[in-house]
Parts: C-alpha cells; sequence; structure tokens
C-alpha cells in the first residue's frame, strides 16, 4: 500500500504519542484530543509542566521526561513556542510532529523536515486519514482549534 502522505504513514505506523501542551480543563480541545488518542487505542503521555496529573495519568513537565520512546509529538501551544518543543522532539528522537490548529509555525516545521521528521500542520491528529479516525464507542472529539487548548 502506497501512503498518501504523512498523516497516513503517522496514522498507520506509530502508536506512541506525547501531547505537548494538554489542558487539565475538559473543555479545552488539548483534552478532548488527547482523550480521544488513548480511547482509540494509543500511548498517550500528557506534557503539561504546571500539573502533575491530567486525567489521573501523570503529566510530564518535558519531552526528555517521558520514560519511554515517543514517535509523534503532538503539539498544543502558540506559534511562538512551537520552536523550542520542536528541538526537544528531535533531540529526544521522535519520528513525527504533528502541529494542531493554532499551532503552526513555518520555521518550526522546517527545523523538523531538516531533521528527518514527518511534519503535519494544522490539522487535528483526530480527524487524520487512517486508524486516528476510528472512532470508538462513545468517544470524544476536540474541536481542535488552537483557541481552547
Amino acid at each position: 500500500m502506497t501512503k498518501v502522505d504523512a498523516t497516513e504513514e503517522i496514522s498507520e505506523d506509530y502508536r506512541t504519542i506525547a501531547v505537548v501542551g494538554v489542558s487539565a480543563s475538559p473543555e479545552k480541545a488539548s483534552y478532548k484530543v488527547a482523550q480521544c488518542l488513548i480511547e482509540r487505542g494509543y500511548q498517550v503521555y500528557l506534557v503539561n509542566p504546571t500539573e502533575s496529573e491530567i486525567m489521573g495519568r501523570k503529566s510530564y513537565p518535558d519531552l526528555a521526561s517521558i520514560p519511554e520512546p515517543v514517535s509523534v509529538v503532538d503539539i498544543f501551544r502558540r506559534p511562538d513556542q512551537v520552536v523550542p518543543v520542536v528541538d526537544e522532539a528531535i533531540a529526544i528522537g521522535a519520528k513525527a510532529v504533528w502541529l494542531q490548529p493554532g499551532a503552526a509555525n513555518e520555521a518550526a516545521a522546517a527545523r523538523a523536515k531538516a531533521a528527518g521528521l514527518l511534519v503535519v500542520m494544522d490539522r487535528c491528529i483526530c480527524n487524520a486519514p487512517g486508524r486516528l479516525t476510528e472512532e470508538p464507542e462513545g468517544g470524544a472529539r476536540g474541536r481542535g482549534n488552537g483557541d481552547d487548548r
């Protein structure tokens, strides 16, 4: 099977995702997207330096603190805060970065691509083609816009 784009490759080949900038508030898109990924069977690590626990799971202060390799770094940050997260993703050996709507940053995307990472920008990870879109029973969907991280 030929993969159409990075979204399909990510959804089919990678199962470990770190959600950076996840909120502890169930009303926020970042919370809903993390919940969606968990419900769909992905190994999800939550990254928020201001929270110790979200959804009953440990929240890590940064990507380097996660105890196992991460394939995809899903980013919910303002565009001006994305480059350091991408640099961290490169440093930990991630295979892809996913810049959620509202987090688009061309310089960060170029850095990631130059380092050999797959890049998706301005698309919600829970609305991507492939296994990511398989809706669980009673599944949650975030709106995915950057205004309600």
